[in-house]
């Protein structure tokens, strides 16, 4: 099972979005190389917040390009690296991804899979709307976040648009994927 990665992200300061680039190069254990994000511990304020010595399990966030199609059938309006994700995705079916899974992103990276992105407040001064459509309710009433995945680096590359994603599954049980 497969995809294929359509656009790479990164900023290298706070900043809801971040710009597209022609590619970006993983490190590590850190993350995207010069992006905000990048680090051994957490960066994402409210985390550094509570506690700044918690580990990095947010150091790259991919997000599945349906969402954007998805949204705009309800009038709004989504482009790639405007959520802030580092990695746009097309035919991977991320949400379903359990905890551990490892996707491997072009010729060497390779990231595991930590958890889900919670969807703040944020994302309806982007788009007004937008957090209802990415914060919902399945049939049985349970809450669904389709803000992406968050992943850690273990292994580092290139990454491009056109690349290939080739999917790890670890071995099971499987858990399922909760906020990071």
């Amino acid at each position: 099972m497969g995809g294929q990665i359509t656009a790479v992200s990164s900023n290298g300061t706070y900043s809801f979005t971040k710009p597209n680039r022609e590619s970006i190069t993983l490190l590590a254990g850190l993350g995207v190389e010069g992006d905000v994000h990048a680090g051994v511990t957490v960066k994402h304020r409210s985390r550094v917040a509570r506690d700044p010595s918690q580990p990095n399990l947010r150091q790259v966030h991919l997000l599945h390009q349906e969402l954007f199609d998805e949204v705009r059938e309800a009038g709004i309006e989504v482009g790639a690296g405007e959520l802030g994700e580092n990695v746009t995705t097309r035919g991977i079916d991320l949400l379903a991804l359990p905890v551990g899974t490892r996707l491997h992103l072009g010729e060497r990276a390779v990231v595991e899979v930590t958890g889900l992105r919670n969807p703040c407040l944020q994302i309806d001064n982007f788009r007004q709307g937008l957090l209802k459509q990415v914060v919902t309710r399945d049939a049985d009433g349970k809450l669904r976040l389709k803000g992406g995945i968050m992943s850690v680096v273990l292994e580092g590359g290139v990454v491009r648009p056109g690349d290939g994603i080739e999917v790890e599954l670890p071995d099971g049980p499987h858990v399922p994927l909760e906020i990071v």
